[in-house]
């Protein structure tokens, strides 16, 4: 679901990559559609690969996501106001998040992100479990001797 999407620091929304070049990455922007280079120098972080802080380690973003598309039935988040209505929202998605880390800007980003991704198309999560099982599957193996 979130494999190929990534942030790029310093530019806005999101952006998929496309191709791979010599030196960079060629990525499409999920808002405009433009595609640029992303050069090593750039801070690039791939969802996928972003987790959020609790208070008894970390959980993958995919999960707050997913958690986010259930409170709001698959529907995009209505922008909240405050930065206490915003914190008063993030504990109903992940009560556990650990309010000392956990920033009011990481809380808008995410939000953001699952708004454009929601836009898009690309949340779904039922895919997902349905991957998930066939990976977590045993595996038939021969007993030891």
């Amino acid at each position: 679901m979130l494999k190929g999407i990534m942030s790029i620091s310093g530019q806005p929304g999101l952006f998929k990559v496309v191709a791979e070049a010599k030196n960079s990455i060629i990525v499409e922007s999920l808002v405009t559609g433009k595609r640029m280079p992303a050069y090593s120098t750039s801070k690039i972080s791939a969802l996928e690969d972003i987790a959020i802080f609790t208070k008894t380690g970390e959980v993958p973003l995919k999960e707050v996501l997913k958690n986010i598309s259930k409170k709001e039935d698959g529907a995009a988040v209505a922008k909240k106001g405050s930065d206490k209505e915003l914190k008063a929202y993030f504990g109903e998605v992940l009560p556990e998040y650990d309010q000392d880390r956990v920033y009011v800007s990481d809380m808008k980003k995410v939000i953001q992100w699952h708004n454009l991704l929601q836009g898009k198309e690309l949340l779904n999560f039922d895919e997902e479990t349905e991957a998930e099982r066939e990976t977590d599957e045993p595996k038939d193996s021969a007993p030891e001797a």
